[in-house]
């Protein structure tokens, strides 16, 4: 019985941790650029669209598509770079645990 405390105190712990690191992530961000870096886009750790800067230079009234292929591919890449940041941060949580859709 002493060991089942144990261990469910432990679990207690390492749940308060990774609430904490889901927290921090809502302030961490990361960046990606398309076409040369005419598009950036910079989301948030939670999966958040922070930010969409487009150089002038890329806008094309003839040519909207590209402009939109170019946002597209940039906010996919930075949804992409979240996800590895969330493996990073609470993936340290999670290893040899065979839980599907934990995150």
């Amino acid at each position: 019985m002493k060991n089942m405390g144990n261990m469910m105190k432990q679990m207690q712990k390492m749940q308060k941790q990774m609430q904490k690191a889901q927290e921090e992530l809502k302030d961490k961000t990361v960046e990606a650029t398309a076409g040369g870096g005419a598009v950036k886009v910079t989301a948030a750790g939670d999966k958040r669209i922070v930010d969409i800067e487009i150089d002038e230079d890329v806008v094309d009234p003839e040519d909207v598509e590209m402009l939109q292929d170019l946002v597209l591919a940039a906010t996919n890449e930075a949804l992409k770079k979240v996800d590895e940041l969330v493996e990073q941060d609470l993936g340290k949580f999670t290893k040899g645990m065979n839980i599907p859709g934990m995150f």
